[in-house]
């Protein structure tokens, strides 16, 4: 638990800083004569960069662990974030953030795999994924406005140099306190006594039946792995990455520019996600039906967003908030479901590929149909087709086992 706590501090400075810069992105690239079409490009860009990352990430962290993907991604997000406080072209921009996602392609996988090898169970896991999420909606929700708050102050180049240093800082430090669990191959005299001591107990009693081991069997081992459940998190980062486009452009004509205005509708969307994570009683249901209802909650504020209903804007975003507060764990704890311990790394990073594409398509597919239609629309019409894709599987309840694991002896 000790470990979870150091990596939940770590996270949290390093969600900080890069919330931090999301009421800054748009108006400093507007500051330096971008039209939105080329803004659009350059989020899209920071996350197609993502793709040879997260590749690279499953892989590396299942056989390398994940101490040294942790520091690397921040320690060099933290040096690009001091290269694009001095940037003074859009096109220097595009090329800082590209090399910027991929960096931080790496921290994901390595930190949610490093949660996933601490938990004892599968409830176990979900909270763990929970107050990963916490943690991030926790650094969401104040690092908007104060990242806009800083902007105003200090400037963006200033303020781009600060944050930089803050997770070069945070980078440095985690390879102190961050460290990666024993694996099931690495163990000592002790460890080996214990094994032979437990492998004679095995001897003298019986086999569990082959029918009770088969249900346990998550559907990768069994080689019927339904990909489908990959766009989900496509959706949801298309969505996400409409977004961060879209609320910046609204808010610029604001008096105070749009960066505080930008950062007070973030801090609204982590509020919201905020209320639905801290109910961790939600754990204990089917992660697959925790997508389904946050999903189609979600749809419904996004469409309320692109037909301006007659509810607050603040209201619309607090909603969007609660639904992806209900969504992110039961993603993840629905995509380790359906795949095996051996496979965190992989599947974390395949998750992360997903996203990635997502949040490429999502901001240059508003950047070009702005004019013609809401984009988010867009992120509606791409939520349904999720839920469409996501129909009814046995497969998805296969492995789920809504009680904690009994204590060893």
């Amino acid at each position: 638990m000790r470990m979870a706590i150091w990596l939940y501090l770590f996270l949290f400075v390093a969600f900080f800083d890069l919330h931090a810069q999301y009421p800054m992105l748009t108006p400093f690239a507007v500051s330096l004569g971008a039209a939105p079409s080329f803004i659009g490009l350059v989020m899209g860009m920071y996350s197609l960069t993502h793709l040879p990352g997260n590749l690279m990430a499953g892989y590396g962290v299942d056989r390398f662990g994940s101490r040294f993907f942790i520091s690397a991604s921040l320690v060099g997000a933290g040096v690009l974030l001091l290269l694009q406080s001095r940037v003074t072209d859009p096109w220097h921009l595009l090329y800082v953030r590209s090399v910027s996602g991929f960096v931080l392609a790496f921290l994901s996988p390595a930190c949610l795999s490093l949660l996933a090898k601490l938990a004892r169970d599968q409830v176990h896991r979900g909270k763990l994924m929970a107050g990963n999420g916490l943690v991030h909606t926790i650094a969401s929700v104040v690092s908007p406005a104060a990242g806009a708050y800083l902007a105003a102050k200090v400037g963006f180049a200033q303020s781009f140099a600060i944050l930089g240093w803050g997770l070069l800082a945070t980078g440095l430090l985690s390879l102190w306190f961050v460290r990666d669990p024993r694996q099931a191959g690495t163990q000592d005299a002790d460890g080996l006594a214990g094994e032979a001591a437990l492998a004679a107990g095995h001897a003298a009693s019986p086999a569990p039946a082959p029918e009770a081991a088969d249900t346990s069997e998550p559907p990768v081992a069994r080689g019927r792995f339904p990909w489908a459940v990959f766009l989900l998190p496509v959706a949801m980062a298309f969505a996400q990455g409409i977004l961060s486009f879209e609320l910046p452009l609204r808010a610029i004509g604001a008096e105070d520019g749009g960066v505080l205005t930008t950062g007070i509708l973030f801090s609204v969307v982590s509020l919201g996600a905020l209320a639905t994570l801290g109910l961790l009683f939600l754990q204990r249901y089917l992660p697959y039906s925790r997508c389904i209802v946050g999903v189609l909650l979600l749809a419904l504020a996004y469409y309320g967003l692109a037909s301006d209903w007659p509810f607050p804007m603040m209201a619309l975003l607090f909603v969007v908030g609660m639904a992806k507060g209900v969504i992110f764990p039961a993603m993840t704890s629905f995509l380790l479901q359906l795949s095996g311990p051996a496979r965190y790394g992989r599947t974390f990073s395949l998750m992360a590929i997903a996203s990635s594409i997502g949040a490429f398509l999502g901001p240059v597919a508003a950047g070009a149909l702005r004019g013609h239609l809401s984009p988010f629309f867009l992120s509606f019409a791409i939520l349904m087709l999720a839920l469409i894709a996501l129909a009814p599987k046995p497969a998805y309840k296969q492995g789920w086992h809504p009680q904690p694991a009994a204590p060893h002896a």
